[in-house]
């Protein structure tokens, strides 16, 4: 007979799945409440700006010089930027001022000490290069945390 009351003796089956239940919802919960108080559910990856841009060289841009001609940078579409998170980076190139359309400081920035806060489509700059230049439009975020190229170009003896 003891037997027969071993087999259809359900008790101790629910308690056990109760607990192991309960065990894990507590879990999860202090799992998320954690999350949230360390300020890992705010985190947001700041996003590259998505920008097209165009390149046009003119060989005979500059007058009395071999070799070395323009290269005009413009932003065709895309996103706009912070001018002062814009450089130009590469090799054989020297910076040309074009103040309409923006101009370059020293270190590469894009629109480095003008007025010019925001690139947009149409803007852009002029920047006196060798035929061998090889050019990068970079964004570098204010922060510094992250950067990524938006486009590039050589010159016909890169």
């Amino acid at each position: 007979m003891q037997l027969k009351e071993l087999f259809n003796d359900d008790d101790a089956v629910s308690p056990v799945i109760g607990v192991i239940l309960m065990v894990a919802i507590t879990v999860i919960l202090a799992a998320v409440i954690a999350s949230f108080v360390l300020g890992l559910g705010d985190q947001t990856q700041s996003a590259t700006p998505q920008a097209s841009f165009s390149f046009e060289y003119d060989e005979s841009g500059i007058s009395g010089t071999s070799g070395e001609g323009v290269l005009s940078v413009t932003h065709d579409g895309g996103d706009t930027i912070p001018a002062d998170e814009l450089y130009i980076r590469g090799s054989d190139y020297t910076t040309v001022s074009s103040p309409p359309s923006g101009t370059m400081s020293s270190n590469g920035q894009f629109a480095g000490n003008v007025s010019v806060s925001e690139v947009s489509a149409g803007n852009g700059v002029e920047v006196a290069v060798q035929n061998s230049y090889e050019i990068r439009v970079v964004y570098e975020s204010a922060e510094g945390d992250s950067s990524a190229t938006l486009g590039q170009d050589s010159g016909p003896e890169a």
